[in-house]
């Protein structure tokens, strides 16, 4: 008997090997965008009937799909369903005929989908072929008792409708404080929208709130949609020191140099010096040498002179130069030096100690320079030798 038993599995094995070769194949053909080749390889395997059997029936019917036989794959996976009724490829398969019958403009029906994931497959294949029935489904998904992560993905699907009813639903969420989390979605996801329509209810909706959180999010969602206008707005208008200055950093992280020069004129001390960063982390030299060469306020005229030595090569080593030689203001004075120490501008550096007549400064430059390394410095420190 067991003699038997080993002369099956001895019979077996080619079989169960070649049925593994088909599926691997069909794999592989997949993966290369061979939709022919994948067809043919997972029907041969699909037809050895092993383990692979209901698997190969699948992405039999995903790769006629690819291949534009939309009846045909519809075929292979009623042929999955009947024949392998508890296979755990079913679930994909569902979601794979209600792709195809969306594709094929056949009306399908959400509310006749229990699983959560499908449903929501079938709300975005309704949204492409009837946008009209599906907003009032979503719009009931999202004020019923539903799972967060049911109502985000309806919230999503929601977003690629361009129609006023969508924008309607969406702009309500959005405004609707009943449910924190979804709100802060909605908002996000009018950002990334960017239309003209969602920048003015985000807008509206930041006038109208007090909530400091909400308000974050939505400068955030005006960096997304590159929205520099309403983003100096609230520069200008917040009254909140904090929510003022992340407007200023989202609205450089916009690239808006111009609206921040246009800003640094009219904000108080505070602002300007956030502004000041923002101007750095944007690389806009030319602007921060400007104010490091006009600017009354010592403090920031200091800070404009550090961002330009810490953006090396870049920093305008000639304005600060002059800067040093026009100024008799001490502190003033050291920010330019050690900033062109952090430029590791020994040229700058050994030229001003050559016109410093003042032997307290005159250390303080060759302090400096003492730890810069160039061709300059070495010769300077070479002539103080002799």
């Amino acid at each position: 008997m067991i003699r038997n038993f080993l002369i099956l599995i001895l019979l077996a094995a080619p079989l169960v090997a070649q049925e593994d070769a088909d599926y691997q194949r069909g794999i592989s053909a997949l993966d290369a965008r061979q939709w022919d080749q994948a067809i043919a390889a997972f029907d041969t395997s699909a037809g050895h009937k092993g383990s692979n059997a209901d698997g190969a029936l699948y992405w039999k019917a995903y790769a006629l799909n690819r291949a534009g036989r939309r009846d045909e794959a519809l075929g292979a996976i009623s042929a999955l369903r009947r024949e392998y009724a508890g296979s755990r490829w079913n679930r994909d398969a569902r979601a794979l005929e209600l792709e195809i019958r969306g594709q094929s403009g056949e009306r399908v029906s959400p509310a006749r989908e229990q699983d959560d994931e499908l449903k929501i497959l079938a709300l975005n294949s309704l949204m492409q072929s009837d946008p009209n029935q599906a907003v009032p489904i979503l719009q009931k998904l999202l004020t019923s008792n539903n799972s967060p992560k049911v109502k985000e993905k309806a919230l999503f699907v929601l977003t690629q409708s361009r129609s006023a009813e969508a924008s309607k639903v969406l702009n309500a969420v959005a405004r609707d404080t009943s449910n924190p989390d979804l709100q802060l979605k909605a908002i996000r996801y009018m950002g990334m929208m960017g239309s003209p329509e969602a920048r003015k209810e985000l807008a509206a909706i930041y006038s109208a709130s007090p909530d400091d959180h909400l308000k974050r999010a939505i400068l955030h969602s005006f960096m997304q949609s590159g929205s520099r206008d309403f983003l100096l707005n609230a520069a200008k208008g917040e009254k909140n020191p904090d929510l003022r200055r992340e407007a200023i950093r989202q609205l450089a992280m916009t690239g808006g140099q111009d609206e921040l020069w246009q800003l640094y004129q009219s904000s108080d001390v505070d602002a300007k010096e956030e502004i000041l960063k923002s101007m750095f982390l944007g690389g806009n030299s030319p602007r921060l040498a400007e104010i490091a060469r006009t600017e009354k306020d010592p403090r920031l005229q200091i800070a404009a002179i550090k961002s330009l030595g810490l953006m090396g090569g870049n920093g305008r080593g000639d304005v600060l130069v002059s800067i040093y030689q026009s100024t008799s203001n001490r502190d003033v004075r050291e920010a330019v030096l050690q900033a062109l120490f952090l430029q590791n501008n020994g040229k700058a550096l050994v030229d001003l100690a050559r016109a410093e007549k003042d032997p307290t400064m005159k250390s303080e430059i060759v302090k400096k320079m003492s730890l810069v390394h160039s061709k300059e410095v070495t010769d300077y420190m070479m002539e103080l030798l002799k």
